[in-house]
């Protein structure tokens, strides 16, 4: 038999994972339920995500929750999306805190409901001293948005006086993003088929090994999280340089 990440660790983990959770919808299609079905399915996957990475030891683990992109679904797509979280965030909050999971949210607020904040906030609150696994929601979540919003910082640094352009580097504007504090993820998973980063991390995930799952994610579990991280653990990252 052979043995589990666990048992062998030879080859180093991934600091950081990053999740673009894809395919709740078509997996609803293809079991023949409703979408609520498939995005109900979706939130336990990411429970078992989550414990998954204690469970190995990962450090931070980051989930592509929802995006700005999808308020263009239906409202009541998006109504029943927004239950969800209130029902998952509420739901699992005493037991994140009590696992020693801390959690961060990424992404706008401003056009959230307001109870949905609230809980959010409190979340982010009560699991603050929590070191055991760095747990990041990027919820209405665009890094284009990310990226200008930054840029706009950096602006009003340099009208008032404090920087100046040509000293702004990269790390400036690695400080101004939301990820402040959050190393970049060593490997970024999409499940669902497609292959592309969807207005995800795209500043951070500069270096990322990117790894492309055909399954749905509502079917994710920990075998194909330890899957993914022995395709990761099977590459050579060179950052551009040649050994």
């Amino acid at each position: 038999m052979p043995q589990t990440l666990k048992q062998n660790q030879t080859k180093p983990l991934p600091k950081h994972i990053a999740i673009i959770m894809d395919g709740n919808r078509r997996w609803a299609e293809q079991h023949n339920v409703p979408r609520l079905a498939g995005h109900k399915k979706g939130i336990v996957a990411a429970q078992r995500c989550v414990e998954a990475a204690l469970d190995l030891g990962i450090e931070y683990l980051t989930l592509y929750t929802f995006s700005s992109e999808n308020w263009k679904r239906s409202a009541e797509e998006v109504d029943s999306l927004m239950g969800l979280l209130r029902h998952y965030v509420g739901s699992e909050l005493a037991r994140m805190a009590g696992s020693g999971v801390r959690v961060k949210i990424i992404g706008r607020r401003d056009n959230l409901p307001a109870d949905v904040v609230d809980i959010l906030k409190k979340t982010e609150r009560l699991t603050k001293d929590n070191s055991k696994l760095f747990l990041t929601l990027a919820i209405n979540y665009g890094s284009h948005d990310e990226i200008l919003e930054a840029i706009r910082s950096l602006i009003k640094e340099v009208e008032k006086g404090g920087l100046k352009p040509a000293d702004i580097t990269s790390d400036h504007l690695s400080r101004a993003l939301e990820t402040e504090g959050i190393p970049d993820p060593d490997i970024v998973i999409r499940t669902g088929g497609e292959k592309r980063l969807s207005n995800f991390l795209l500043w951070q995930s500069a270096y990322a090994e990117l790894v492309f799952m055909e399954e749905y994610w509502p079917d994710f579990d920990a075998g194909m999280l330890e899957r993914a991280i022995r395709e990761y653990q099977a590459r050579e990252r060179r950052y551009g340089a040649r050994k």
